[in-house]
């Protein structure tokens, strides 16, 4: 049944919000509750909307809204506070509550916090953002396709600057220079002090840690425990960190090589060694001839998609997949996502992205850059380093957030080892960058998500613990595999 939540306003006076970089004060934010959408209601959630400054330069001009939802703590004994969460993307985190509930968050949290989920700006439900791209361009999604020769660079560079000036001449164009994550983490905080409160907690993971990163290193004083997982490098989404993914599917992909050679059934090979001369077969086979509608580059997105979930179902699916191919047999059926807000979805990940840093505007440098990836990381390298809407974009409106050790030693990172999307050496690069604000728990585990995802009591433990109590370990922890260890279960992927 459809549960319906009143329209109230919930009038909350707000100290004036000093940005940093900005001499202008934001006037005081108001939550208005509303009815959630359909596909968000659930049990004890509800919505409401803020309206924020669309540029926090001129806190008194034009103002966008950002819809947020909120399943509130019952146990007004045990309550602490407020847990803003971001599943990654950037994309519609308003459903987050919900679903890390019925992941496993444990009841212990719930009660602690009234748990937050934002729609950032510019996507889904928030003030949206479109590029007016075709149904190509959006189902193509946000990381390039493997370039097999060096002209497919240079075809790619016309279908990126197409894509980049789509969106700077849509009829959303002048929301693009401020769908920024240094703004976004400005509206969390407006979020926080509209909620009445001091302090906020945040879990975010994938892209979302680095909108943590960016929100307490703009905020050391209101952020409050900050848990970030999958962690992005110090520098977020830029050209480097696009890169990184050939870098995470190296690593990740010896767990798949192992658990299909263990499973014969499937006759991609009696040893890890043999997968992997499989896949490249495969690959090389699919370039010349595709099977089916799958392409050589196709063939290597999708297998990093089967990475990035891990797990015996995600490796059972990519498998099956797999021997498929190799004998022109059908393909399994597999799920039917849900494209109805990919246009949003896409278009505010391209803005984000593209406005939070300067990437190379020659693309002679993603030629170079391509070259050498395709030689350190055969497997996805000359994806992950080919050409971005980015490299097309403006220039950002303000310099990147440096992360830096300045704050409260209020952060603890949690890494798996094997992360095909965020590496263990970006998330490196980020723990330097935070020195002594930060703690690492690292998990021997592959797959994108730890906390809750990887099914390792350890990092659970340590990680609600640290929710709950701020008992944050007082320096780098290590979490041993867990072989018996179940994953969550109907908690939909991050990132």
């Amino acid at each position: 049944m459809r549960t319906t939540v009143p329209v109230v306003a919930v009038v909350v006076a707000v100290a004036a919000l000093v940005v940093p970089g900005v001499s202008s004060a934001a006037p005081a934010a108001t939550v208005r509750w509303v009815e959630c959408p359909a596909d968000v209601v659930a049990p004890g959630v509800e919505c409401g909307t803020l309206r924020v400054p669309l540029d926090y330069r001129e806190p008194d001009g034009r103002r966008i809204e950002v819809t947020i939802s909120r399943l509130a703590s019952k146990n007004p004994a045990k309550r602490r506070g407020v847990l803003l969460t971001n599943p990654g993307g950037p994309s519609e985190g308003l459903t987050f509550p919900a679903d890390l509930r019925r992941g496993g968050l444990p009841q212990s949290v719930l009660d602690a916090y009234d748990v937050i989920g934002v729609d950032p700006r510019g996507i889904g439900r928030s003030t949206p953002v479109t590029c007016d791209l075709t149904e190509e361009q959006r189902n193509a999604g946000s990381v390039p396709p493997y370039a097999v020769t060096p002209a497919d660079v240079r075809k790619r560079a016309v279908e990126a600057e197409t894509i980049a000036r789509k969106c700077a001449a849509s009829p959303t164009a002048d929301l693009l220079p401020h769908n920024t994550t240094a703004n976004i983490a400005r509206d969390l905080d407006l979020i926080r002090a509209a909620l009445g409160e001091r302090t906020a907690s945040f879990l975010g993971y994938s892209y979302g840690t680095y909108l943590g990163a960016v929100y307490t290193a703009l905020f050391p004083r209101t952020t409050d425990r900050v848990v970030l997982d999958s962690n992005l490098g110090a520098g977020g989404w830029d050209v480097e960190g696009g890169r990184m993914y050939a870098r995470g599917v190296e690593d990740a992909f010896p767990d798949f090589a192992k658990w299909a050679a263990a499973h014969p059934e499937y006759g991609l090979g009696g040893t890890p060694e043999l997968v992997r001369a499989k896949y490249f077969d495969l690959a090389g086979r699919l370039d010349r001839t595709p099977v089916q509608g799958i392409s050589g580059p196709l063939f290597r997105m999708l297998t990093f998609v089967g990475l990035y979930a891990g797990g015996d179902a995600a490796f059972g699916a990519m498998a099956a997949n797999w021997r498929a191919l190799d004998t022109d047999t059908p393909l399994p059926p597999g799920p039917s996502p849900d494209l109805s807000r990919l246009e949003s979805l896409i278009s505010g990940r391209f803005h984000v992205m593209c406005g939070d840093s300067r990437w190379p505007t020659s693309v002679a440098t993603y030629e170079r850059n391509v070259a050498v990836d395709r030689v350190h990381y055969p497997m996805f390298g000359a994806a992950a380093a080919n050409v971005y809407p980015c490299a097309f974009w403006p220039d950002p409106v303000e310099q990147p957030v440096r992360i830096s050790d300045r704050g409260p030693r209020n952060v603890l990172m949690v890494q798996n080892e094997r992360d095909p999307a965020t590496p263990l050496a970006g998330a490196l690069s980020t723990r330097r960058a935070f020195g002594d604000r930060a703690a690492m728990l690292t998990i021997d585990h592959a797959g994108h998500g730890a906390y809750l995802f990887a099914g390792n009591t350890c990092a659970n433990d340590k990680v609600t613990a640290y929710l709950l109590g701020g008992q944050r370990p007082a320096h780098d922890v290590a979490c041993a595999a867990e072989a018996h260890s179940p994953a969550a279960t109907g908690i939909p992927a991050i990132g």
